[in-house]
C-alpha cells in the first residue's frame, strides 16, 4: 500500500486519539442482542493462521458473501458488530483479523495494547494483506451455506484495501469502497468488477483523491461509482452509530446503508 495512502488514514484517525476506538460498548451490546449465529474459525494459508469471524443471516436460501475488511484499528467490536448488520441484511459476512499472528505472542487485534493496533496494521506487508483475504475469500466460496457469489467491503485502511483488492481477486461481483484511497493507476486495469465508493464530505484527504480516481477508472474502462455524503465526516459508518454521533454522521450512515443494500442486491 502505497505510504501516502497509509498516511491519509493515520491523519484522519490521528484526530481520535482522546476517544479510543476500543470503547465501544454500544457496539458490543448490539452484538449480544444479536439473534444470527457466528463462530471463530481459522484460515490457513502459506503457513499463517488468520482468524476469522463469520456472521450467518437467518435464511432457508444460499445466500451470497461478504468478505469484511476492519478500519486500520483493526478487528474491533464495532467491525464486529458492521458484520452482524451485514448479515442482518442476508448475507454472510465474513471478517478476517489482519493482525492474526502479528500481535504480542503470537496474538490478533486484541493482544495489542490500546492505540497500538493501528501502528501495526500500517505496517502490514500488502502482499501478506492480499494473501489472507485470498485465503478468507476461498474457504467463504467453500462454505455450504453459500450460493458462490462474492463481494467485498472496507473502511478506511480496509477501504483502501478493497480498492485495491478488486485489482487482484477476478471473481468478485462488486468491491465497496468506504472513505478510501484507490489503488495505483496501473492496477486499474486488471479490476473485474463495478467499484462502487462512499465518501465523506469533510474528508478533505480521501475527497482530494477522487478526481484523479474518476479519470484513473475511467481510462482504464472500469466502473466507478462514487457518492459523497455531505457534511459527513471521515469514518461516518462508526461516527455515525455512536451515541454522540452528529446529524450529518447519522443521516450519511443511514443513506449509505440503504445504497449499500440496494447495491448488494441488485449484485446478487
Amino acid at each position: 500500500m502505497p505510504i501516502k495512502r497509509i498516511l491519509l488514514c493515520l491523519a484522519g484517525f490521528l484526530l481520535l486519539a482522546s476517544s479510543p476506538v476500543s470503547a465501544q460498548d454500544w457496539a458490543r451490546a448490539a452484538m449480544e442482542k444479536s439473534p444470527r449465529h457466528r463462530e471463530w474459525i481459522t484460515v490457513k494459508h502459506d503457513g499463517r493462521s488468520v482468524e476469522t469471524m463469520v456472521v450467518y443471516p437467518e435464511s432457508t436460501e444460499k445466500r451470497p458473501v461478504v468478505i469484511v475488511i476492519h478500519e486500520i484499528f483493526g478487528f474491533t467490536e464495532w467491525s464486529a458488530e458492521l458484520a452482524d448488520e451485514v448479515a442482518e441484511a442476508g448475507y454472510i459476512a465474513v471478517e478476517p483479523d489482519l493482525l492474526s499472528g502479528m500481535g504480542p505472542n503470537g496474538g490478533r487485534t486484541d493482544s495489542f495494547a490500546e492505540g497500538k493496533a493501528f501502528e501495526a496494521v500500517s505496517k502490514l506487508d500488502p502482499d501478506q494483506v492480499t494473501a489472507d483475504l485470498n485465503a478468507a475469500a476461498d474457504y467463504a466460496k467453500k462454505i455450504p451455506a453459500a450460493n458462490g457469489k462474492l463481494f467485498v467491503a472496507g473502511f478506511c485502511w480496509g477501504g483502501s484495501q478493497s480498492f485495491r483488492f478488486a485489482t487482484n481477486r477476478s471473481d468478485l461481483a462488486a468491491a465497496f469502497v468506504f472513505y478510501g484511497g484507490p489503488p495505483a493507476k496501473d492496477a486499474m486495469a486488471r479490476i473485474n468488477a463495478p467499484v462502487y465508493g462512499f465518501y465523506a464530505g469533510n474528508d478533505s484527504r480521501i475527497g482530494a483523491s477522487l478526481p484523479d480516481t474518476i479519470t484513473g477508472m475511467k481510462a482504464a474502462g472500469k466502473k466507478f461509482d462514487p457518492v459523497t455524503y455531505e457534511g459527513a465526516g471521515h469514518g461516518f459508518m462508526r461516527a455515525g452509530e455512536a451515541p454522540d454521533a452528529s446529524d450529518a454522521n447519522k443521516k450519511a450512515r443511514s443513506d449509505a446503508w440503504v445504497r449499500w443494500k440496494e447495491l448488494l442486491k441488485a449484485g446478487s
